[in-house]
């Protein structure tokens, strides 16, 4: 369903252009693990000594990157990171029941979004737009290997941050279970699907599920998928990236609670 998306980092004097979500040094990074910001992965160098805050991330849960020094001297803004890094969130995550909450509040069935490890931080923003315009109710995103709420993802989202809640979960295929304990079917996207795209019950409490720019769904989160849903492709061109993709299934999932 999705095809690689071609990522680009604008560079500044040869470093990426500062986001505002990257904290470099001991001290700025220490001090918030401890106070529990949210924060979505800390880079290592190997050899450092910085076994203390390696501690305190896996206390908070998150998770640790080993990486060659020339990896942080590239990202850090500004030259000095003292062997570490960390990325932060742009914005607070959502607890999982918040989601179910704003359905609730609405009177509508759930419908929110899983991205199964979205890597890229336009389509994750992309992704977060569509679901707010099409009015889902949260988006759902892994902790590990998919990036997290930088600010350039927010920027991507172009302000639908501020009206939808993204929730972070620690282990998705449990979090998937979860919705499947609480009424929501799960509806996967992929080009080999075995449901058709405009038979697809999306009017029942529902989640898209949208794998990876280059892996599609992993074995895991498929098997635990009701349905894996196939667009239909009338050109030569036989995928969609991942946030045209949920752009489409969204919409149909419009048009089906309208009726």
């Amino acid at each position: 369903m999705s095809n690689q998306y071609q990522k680009k980092h604008p560079e500044r004097d040869g470093r990426p252009e500062d986001d505002g979500t990257l904290l470099e040094g001991r001290n700025a990074v220490l001090e918030t693990l401890r106070a529990a910001r949210p924060v979505d992965k800390v880079f290592l160098a190997d050899g450092s000594r910085n076994g203390d805050i390696a501690a305190e991330a896996k206390r908070a849960g998150v998770p640790v990157v080993q990486c060659d020094r020339r990896k942080l001297d590239h990202m850090s803004p500004t030259g000095n990171h003292q062997g570490v890094i960390a990325q932060v969130a742009a914005q607070e995550y959502a607890a999982l029941e918040e989601l179910f909450a704003a359905a609730d509040a609405r009177g509508e069935a759930p419908l929110f979004v899983v991205c199964d490890g979205i890597e890229d931080p336009h389509n994750l923003g992309a992704i977060i737009r569509s679901a707010e315009t099409a009015g889902a109710h949260g988006v759902i995103i892994p902790k590990r290997r998919a990036v997290g709420l930088t600010a350039a993802v927010a920027r991507a989202a172009a302000g639908a941050l501020a009206h939808i809640g993204v929730h972070k979960a620690g282990n998705l295929a449990q979090t998937l279970d979860e919705l499947k304990q609480r009424g929501v079917w799960l509806f996967g996207a992929e080009a080999d699907g075995n449901a058709p795209l405009y038979e697809a019950e999306f009017d029942r409490p529902c989640a898209l599920v949208i794998g990876s720019e280059g892996q599609g769904l992993s074995r895991l989160t498929r098997e635990k998928c009701d349905y894996i849903v196939s667009i239909p492709m009338r050109g030569r061109v036989n995928s969609l990236n991942a946030s045209n993709a949920a752009a489409v299934l969204l919409f149909e999932a419009v048009r089906r609670r309208m009726k």
